[in-house]
């Protein structure tokens, strides 16, 4: 058995739970609370079952299972629409210049916009793995499979694909909330990012400052930390940049962690995958590592093997091809 990524089920939840309690908190889409990771299972489960000519208000939870005992070892989710169940607020980096002729003086500065821009987006969230399995490419594998679930289901999410990177802290304290948010909310970062998880964000939209914010009036360390990730993140931020993922100013509104966009098609894993009938591989040809995604909605699952395309059919290796039929469909890509 090889690494299999797969939908969640809801015997998944202590082993989310478990990831979640890992995970160390920040994981808004992966919060340590059962009854919060119960309701986030049935409403995947009913995502993957109902069908969908656009997207509404979808999650699709997948999980990693290890091949050894079927363990499930990481996570990682999509969300189909964000702001349709309440908004979805980001911090936008602009800039403004203030000129005086009097004083023959020009000042040029950046501001924090508070925006909706991303709204109708679709989300790639909650991405983690168990940190003694994050070795042999597992993280990209799991990270890679949503990508094949979007390719293979493109009716379910928006042109425009939207990834938030947890903010840089210091000393366990994320200095951004605590110089622009915390004043408002009254309570530290951890506690706000947990009620968020678990009861949505309308507190933010009752009390969140709608001025700009000058960046120059911000303590040097807050404004250090825009659109910085931390440094547990910088991998998960690679990862989405080698899948094309750019960064356009927008910020968490939270930690200003930055959030990375890109077209749907234009995810590399999206524009260069091949959908094609299966057939085992005659001896004696040349064989590369690919991702390979078979199964529709709740039957979706992806695993690594070696495969080719030739003359419009995937051909895979004994070992790759497991329980599949002749002529059944996948969906490949290069690993």
């Amino acid at each position: 058995m090889s690494w299999r990524v797969r939908p969640a089920r809801s015997e998944d939840l202590d082993a989310l739970l478990e990831l979640a309690r890992l995970s160390g908190g920040g994981m808004t889409n992966l919060p340590n609370d059962a009854e919060t990771l119960r309701a986030r299972l049935d409403w995947s489960a009913q995502s993957f079952a109902k069908p969908v000519t656009e997207p509404q208000d979808e999650v699709y939870i997948l999980v990693l299972e290890e091949p050894e005992k079927g363990q499930v070892v990481g996570t990682a989710s999509i969300l189909s629409r964000i702001g349709a169940r309440w908004p979805f607020y980001s911090y936008k980096l602009g800039r403004v210049t203030h000129v005086s002729q009097e004083l023959k003086r020009s000042v040029s500065m950046q501001i924090l916009h508070l925006v909706n821009d991303l709204e109708g987006g679709s989300e790639v969230v909650g991405l983690f793995v168990h940190p003694e399995f994050r070795h042999s490419g597992v993280a990209a594998l799991l990270a890679r499979s949503r990508y094949l679930f979007i390719a293979g289901h493109r009716e379910r999410f928006s042109d425009r694909i939207v990834a938030d990177i947890r903010g840089r802290n210091v000393a366990g304290h994320s200095p951004f909330w605590d110089a622009v948010a915390k004043p408002f909310f009254g309570t530290e970062f951890d506690e706000a990012d947990r009620y968020n998880a678990i009861h949505g964000n309308q507190f933010i939209a009752d009390l969140m400052p709608r001025y700009p914010v000058y960046v120059a009036m911000l303590p040097a360390a807050a404004a250090e930390t825009i659109g910085k990730a931390h440094d547990a993140s910088v991998p998960a931020q690679r990862m989405l940049e080698a899948e094309g993922f750019v960064w356009e100013g927008y910020v968490d509104i939270f930690d200003a962690g930055p959030t990375l966009t890109v077209r749907a098609a234009d995810l590399r894993t999206v524009r260069d995958s091949v959908s094609a009938p299966v057939s085992k591989a005659p001896a004696g040809i040349a064989l590369t590592p690919h991702l390979i995604a078979s199964g529709d909605l709740g039957d979706f699952r992806v695993w690594r093997g070696d495969a080719a395309i030739a003359d419009g059919a995937a051909l895979l290796s004994a070992d790759a091809i497991g329980d599949l039929s002749d002529g059944a469909m996948v969906r490949l890509v290069k690993a």
